[in-house]
């Protein structure tokens, strides 16, 4: 099925711009400037940008080294297997920047009789909030490099690097980040106690970043099955990989 595809022009140079349903946000490709795609209007928050530094042979090198080092890896895949593509996309991504505090009240059961007792959660994040809809993407196992971020530049893509638009606005990426925080401090708090009776959490928003990032998106070709591979385009670090299954033999 063909995607739906609009085109707009960009209200800073004019040039076209391709957008497709759901997205919200537009960055034009041409001059850089990133707009509401509803208004036209400039868009208000801080966009940054995280360089790209690895070109196609750094990244094929960058996964045969993981699968080398990979202590779950079959002995030859480093070997036998052939990379077979490799795409750069810079993916938007919102960062909630903010401080939550839970008060929990829990009971711990193991003991006789059960004691009820009551404690905080507090913490500060930086909580990474990937701006697209259904996309497979290990948000928590991506450590983003805020300290390489520069501001937007254009100039900074690759010609053939795909720069995806935001689908999530800035209320909602902190909504997800909030209900995620708290989900977080669910899981801390059942460390501590068996059962959760109460728990309140509160948040101090302190600013919101919008941003895109490169992630090379590859795959590679292992007796005759095809597995998926992500890269950090800033760092070379593997986020995360698809590694085919153990062989057993029969003694």
């Amino acid at each position: 099925m063909t995607e739906i595809v609009k085109e707009i022009s960009c209200s800073q140079c004019g040039a076209p711009l391709s957008v497709k349903p759901g997205e919200i946000l537009a960055t034009c490709r041409y001059c850089g400037f990133t707009s509401v795609i509803e208004t036209g209007k400039a868009f208000e928050f801080e966009h940054s940008l995280i360089v790209n530094r690895y070109e196609d042979p750094q990244i094929a090198n960058a996964i045969q080294s993981w699968m080398g080092h990979s202590f779950a890896a079959p002995r030859d895949l480093s070997s036998k297997s052939a990379i077979a593509e490799k795409t750069l996309y810079y993916l938007p991504f919102w960062v909630v920047v903010l401080e939550a505090r839970s008060h929990c009240k829990g009971v711990f059961e193991r003991v006789s009789p059960p004691l009820t007792s009551e404690y905080d959660i507090e913490n500060n994040y930086n909580w990474l909030v990937l701006a697209r809809r259904g996309v497979d993407f290990p948000t928590r196992s991506y450590e983003i490099p805020l300290q390489a971020k520069i501001p937007y530049d254009f100039t900074k893509i690759q010609p053939n690097a795909r720069v995806l638009n935001a689908e999530i606005d800035a209320r909602e990426a902190v909504e997800v980040a909030q209900g995620e925080i708290r989900n977080l401090h669910e899981f801390l708090a059942k460390d501590k106690v068996d059962k959760i009776i109460e728990m309140k959490t509160e948040y101090d928003l302190e600013s919101t970043l919008y941003l895109h990032s490169p992630i090379w998106f590859a795959s590679y070709d292992y007796k005759n099955r095809r597995y998926k591979v992500l890269v950090d385009g800033a760092t070379g670090e593997v986020i995360k990989g698809d590694m085919p299954p153990p062989e057993f033999k029969l003694l």
